[in-house]
């Protein structure tokens, strides 16, 4: 009896076809030229293969299942009871019914043909035809109530195979993200070090020693760096980096002088967003001491505090009261105008002002989605603290990490 009808049985073990997967996708990392995985956006660049080799998994849609015409065939009946064939060696062919039953799915056909990890030993027959799973029954004198019982089991029996089909390839997919991430990293890794780049050339940003302890500082005092990031060296130019950790801690510091603003807000009642600006600039240079020159922390425009290297911008903060979602909006646009390098860290210190806070926090997600260069939600830092990945407009490579802090001063 022929095979290639088969469902869940054809092509073998599913085990095999995600190893298969797997190694397509190492293969693939593994041969991006060396200079556009340097170049690339991580996220994209992760964002696009896990939409490749993420598996659908399929799901039946038997709510539309559906009957073909009925059609005229020939039927074999050999080996049955009911006819008297006395010569089992040919065929003998009478005239019959044939009936297909259509349901339609979802999802990837292919997992159609792969046996799960655990299986019965009964397995349907049936061909994939345009998204729709046909399951074809043939007979001489054809009663609905046999076919009826026919399909409706080969039904079962069909989600009974998916369900542990599922359960492997469900397994697969929540692992995927994990390791693309992984082999992207060694591939990177593996060019730099091929290429003999630093592994980290920082330019440190010294705390002071005599740094007050007003503003909650760590009881162990760190050294920020700006690091390079280990890029390909030539036609990539290193570019500096504001360790995360460090940006947390900065973040932090704003975040302490913020609370002091929310729990005594008489005090701040008359205070524009430019003077908020100035009182968080004392911690923050309270905390960290010039590189060469000058502070830091420095102001431009009138509510930008910003970190600088070498003229560019690598830490931007606004400050900025709640006057609805086109001032943040406008908000963000104005950081980026301020954006250039590779990895810049940015920061919005949003104050409401006799506005339902609830209602300004709901609201902070849904804008920052709708922005053209938004890219991934990266998650609460708190109840009132929320981080986001975007893109530069001029680059999509190019990326800027903003956490959005918001506070609620009531005058």
């Amino acid at each position: 009896m022929a095979k290639e009808d088969l469902l869940f049985y054809r092509n073998g073990d599913i085990y095999n076809v995600l190893q298969n997967q797997k190694a397509k996708l190492k293969e693939e990392i593994s041969s991006l030229g060396r200079d556009y995985i340097l170049k690339v956006s991580e996220e994209d660049l992760c964002k696009n293969l896990l939409d490749k080799y993420t598996i659908e998994i399929p799901i039946l849609r038997d709510e539309s299942l559906h009957a073909l015409e009925p059609e005229d065939t020939q039927i074999d009946i050999r080996g049955r009871h009911d006819y008297a064939v006395f010569d089992n060696d040919e065929p003998h062919y009478v005239k019959g019914t044939s009936l297909t039953i259509a349901i339609p799915f979802e999802g990837e056909e292919q997992l159609f043909h792969f046996m799960s990890s655990t299986y019965t030993s009964y397995f349907p027959r049936g061909i994939i035809v345009d998204n729709e799973i046909h399951l074809t029954y043939e007979d001489v004198n054809m009663k609905p109530e046999n076919v009826k019982s026919t399909y409706e089991n080969d039904v079962k029996i069909i989600k009974q195979h998916l369900r542990t089909i599922s359960s492997n390839v469900e397994q697969y997919n929540k692992s995927l993200e994990l390791q693309i991430r992984d082999l992207i990293s060694q591939r990177k890794k593996k060019i730099l070090e091929e290429q003999n780049m630093v592994a980290s050339l920082g330019i440190p940003i010294k705390r002071r020693n005599d740094a007050p302890s007003t503003y909650t500082i760590p009881t162990v005092r760190r050294k920020p760096k700006i690091e390079l990031p280990k890029v390909q060296s030539g036609s990539f130019k290193p570019e500096p980096v504001l360790e995360m950790a460090e940006y947390d801690y900065i973040l932090k510091v704003i975040h302490d002088m913020a609370l002091v603003m929310e729990r005594s807000p008489s005090a701040f009642i008359n205070m524009q967003e430019e003077d908020l600006r100035t009182h968080f600039l004392v911690p923050l240079n309270g905390q960290y001491e010039g590189q060469a020159m000058g502070e830091t922390f420095n102001f431009e425009g009138k509510t930008d505090i910003l970190i600088r290297h070498e003229g560019r911008n690598v830490f931007i903060a606004e400050c900025k009261f709640w006057k609805g979602e086109k001032q943040l909006t406008d908000t963000v646009d104005q950081l980026f105008k301020y954006t250039s390098w590779r990895d810049t860290k940015t920061a919005i210190i949003l104050f409401n002002r006799n506005k339902e806070f609830t209602s300004v926090l709901s609201k902070i997600s849904e804008i920052m989605k709708a922005h053209p260069c938004f890219k991934k939600d990266l998650g609460k830092q708190s109840e009132t603290s929320f981080r986001y990945l975007f893109r530069q407009p001029s680059d999509t490579n190019r990326e800027v990490i903003l956490t959005i802090m918001a506070f609620d001063v009531p005058k």
